[in-house]
């Protein structure tokens, strides 16, 4: 499958169309981070796996390896939800008339 430089064009401006130059930045970055914790559930999924000679796949140190990404997923989630705010703060102060809610 071979894209040409009218078919890149054709998706760039489908994409602008769809999302607006404004939200771009938004949804590329919302993007990589669910790439970024896609990869990383893929690694534990692999890390899970028993290996030979294991007895099973949470004994040891594969415990705290949960522990760890529950931690991580629930910071994760926290960041996202700090951002959301703040984008929601951003989107409000460029309204003109809008008085600072402090």
């Amino acid at each position: 499958m071979n894209l040409g430089p009218l078919e890149i064009g054709l998706i760039i401006l489908a994409v602008l169309l769809l999302f607006g130059y404004k939200k771009l930045p938004d949804a590329s970055r919302s993007l990589g981070r669910s790439m970024r914790i896609f990869k990383g559930e893929m690694k534990g999924m692999k890390d899970d796996d028993v290996r030979p000679g294991t007895a099973s796949p949470v004994a040891g140190p594969a415990a705290l390896d949960a522990a760890d990404r529950d931690r991580r997923m629930q910071l994760e989630a926290e960041a996202a939800a700090a951002e959301a705010r703040a984008a929601e703060l951003r989107a409000r102060a460029a309204r003109p008339g809008v008085a600072d809610p402090r």
